[in-house]
């Protein structure tokens, strides 16, 4: 996802989420008993995740919430007795995406192999659209100008990087840094994989993040502008790791949660709110997440991305989800039936 781990000033939309694009989706309040497999859940995995956030939420009756969630209540009694499952939308079936940290090999100083650089957000592209991915690979205009954090040499793991918009470098020297979101170009995401359809290369089921990778290294001139037909670039950061074991940022500045962290459109769910994912698939899941993180192809009110860790597995598993199902958001008692009045 372009921009994944960004604060993109979604912090305004946390706020004003129950106004327009609430109007325009049917809302239902369900049971805990309509919840497929919520008894059979590890509930104490996920109040730990919501714990981890729910202090950077606005409005006092999430903060009431966040302090009961820290005397360490009984998992499934403190979601049953202070939440309501609230579904949004649900007329078509929800979207479920995988996304991971990838983990790159580079090096503090170009090469002969690492030649291909991850660039600090020059000030031009800081305010409204600027250049293309295109002009900015081919227009040389960022070389010499010390915005360089790393090489790397892979540039289709450098095209991937962006579009998950965080990752870890391992360095020569055997040490590992991290890259978060810093900035991007304004232009909007085009889908890759949607174009190889587009095409006739492939049926939309057939795609998947690494065939897109396997079909660019087999076809380096035309892979090459397939690329360049997402016109969005992002720029990095570097953040220290404290931990390793820790995962990325997320868009609410806290590490997102292997399994537990999803990206939701905020537009439509709060940032920091567990959400309760039935994925259909082949390998179903159904599971209380929290909505920690956003993403610029993660639109609508049925629509997440799960966060599955970091690494070549992790991107491996990622890359081959796109199932149907549903998502359910749990709501303050008096929040969730301001939204559904006359339940």
């Amino acid at each position: 996802m372009a921009g994944r781990g960004a604060i993109l000033g979604l912090w305004l939309a946390l706020m004003g989420w129950t106004c327009a694009a609430m109007a325009e989706q049917s809302v239902t309040l369900l049971s805990f008993d309509d919840l497929h497999g919520w008894a059979e859940d590890d509930h104490a995995a996920a109040l730990s995740v919501f714990r981890n956030t729910c202090a950077d939420m606005d409005g006092e009756e999430w903060q009431a919430l966040c302090a009961l969630a820290e005397a360490a209540p009984e998992a499934r009694t403190f979601f049953e007795l202070f939440f309501r499952p609230v579904l949004i939308g649900g007329e078509d079936p929800a979207l479920f995406t995988g996304y991971f940290e990838p983990e790159l090999e580079g090096s503090r100083t170009p090469s002969s192999r690492f030649r291909h650089p991850i660039y600090r957000t020059p000030p031009e592209a800081r305010d409204g659209v600027w250049l293309s991915r295109r002009e900015i690979e081919e227009g040389g205009l960022l070389e010499g100008r010390g915005l360089e954090i790393v090489w790397v040499d892979d540039p289709v793991e450098l095209f991937f990087l962006q579009v998950q918009g965080s990752g870890r470098i391992r360095l020569t020297d055997g040490s590992v840094i991290r890259v978060g979101y810093g900035g991007r170009n304004g232009h909007p995401y085009r889908s890759i994989g949607q174009e190889l359809v587009r095409r006739g290369i492939y049926d939309a089921h057939q795609v998947s993040a690494q065939v897109i990778r396997n079909w660019v290294r087999r076809n380096p001139a035309d892979g090459r502008e397939l690329l360049f037909h997402n016109p969005s670039y992002i720029f990095f950061r570097e953040v220290d790791i404290a931990d390793p074991a820790l995962g990325p940022l997320g868009a609410m500045n806290r590490s997102v949660t292997p399994l537990r962290t999803i990206a939701v459109d905020p537009a439509y769910t709060p940032l920091g709110a567990p959400v309760w994912i039935e994925k259909a698939g082949a390998e179903p899941m159904h599971r209380l997440m929290i909505a920690q993180d956003t993403g610029g192809a993660i639109r609508g009110a049925q629509r997440a991305d799960i966060f599955f860790g970091f690494g070549d597995a992790a991107g491996e598993a990622a890359g081959t989800i796109r199932d149907p199902g549903r998502m359910i958001v749990l709501l303050p008692i008096e929040m969730a039936h301001q939204r559904v009045p006359d339940a």
